[in-house]
């Protein structure tokens, strides 16, 4: 009856467990791979593994992405450097892989971090607004975004346009960013541009990659992130090379001479 007890709380510890793994991490199949035959090196099994471990860590990573550059544009009371129509032009972006993957009925993993950075990229836009001196036309384009947004995630809207959506992705990911790395090598400097962000976004483009052939198969969504990692790129560059030339750390301190000035009066 012990044995029989013993091996009842082991199964039920083990329930819970493999429930887990098969939901999140990997099929059936690799799970009686590595813990029914113990072969750990199976590469398809470590593939899908790896790909699910890394979808889910963007997810998770994406919830704060855009954290930095959101703080950094309260922090300022300034949206000086950041373009709304490269926001706008990225929301089309993200608006329409979050469109084309539910449509398709991709798993989570393979595109949830589109939902937390819609969220935060519309909060961007409302700010650039905002601390532009525009607060009504910043909340009339919060209205007309969710609006849109409702429309076409609903069944009114013909997959023929979901997918026509996807495949503008790319050139509207490559003109939001010329448009910023334009803005950027005009002004001299990246602005209030969050490094923080801007090095995230780089690392997830890149890791989507990999992780978008894996899981979903689609050669237009994997496409879509290599032209996201280039672009991406080359913002990081930007950042990189005017490291020293944003305008906090540009600006002069105060000469003794006019401390003086300022005391005398």
């Amino acid at each position: 009856m012990a044995d029989r007890a013993g091996l009842g709380d082991g199964s039920s510890f083990m329930d819970p467990f493999k429930g887990l793994l098969l939901t999140y991490f990997m099929p059936e199949t690799c799970y009686d791979e590595f813990f029914l035959k113990f072969n750990l090196l199976d590469v398809p099994c470590l593939k899908v593994v790896l790909s699910k471990v890394l979808g889910l860590g963007i997810i998770l990573g994406s919830v704060m992405v855009k954290l930095p550059q959101i703080l950094k544009l309260v922090g300022a009371r300034s949206a000086e450097g950041v373009s709304f129509n490269a926001v706008l032009l990225e929301l089309l972006a993200i608006s329409g892989t979050m469109a084309y993957s539910i449509a398709n009925r991709f798993p989570f993993s393979a595109w949830g971090e589109a939902l937390f950075l819609m969220l935060q990229t519309v909060a961007i836009g409302f700010l650039i607004q905002h601390y532009g001196g525009r607060t009504g036309r910043g909340l009339l384009f919060l209205l007309l975004y969710v609006s849109l947004l409702v429309l076409l995630l609903s069944p009114l809207t013909p997959p023929s346009l979901v997918t026509s959506m996807q495949a503008s992705n790319m050139p509207a990911i490559i003109i939001s960013k010329l448009i910023q790395a334009a803005s950027n090598f005009r002004n001299g400097h990246t602005g209030q541009l969050s490094a923080i962000s801007v090095l995230l976004l780089f690392a997830g483009s890149l890791a989507r990659i990999f992780t978008s052939l894996q899981e979903t198969g689609d050669s237009l969504m994997a496409l879509t992130y290599v032209i996201s990692s280039a672009c991406n790129g080359i913002i990081t560059l930007q950042v990189l090379y005017y490291w020293n030339s944003s305008p906090e750390r540009t600006t002069p301190a105060p000469t003794t001479t006019t401390t003086k000035k300022k005391k005398r009066e």
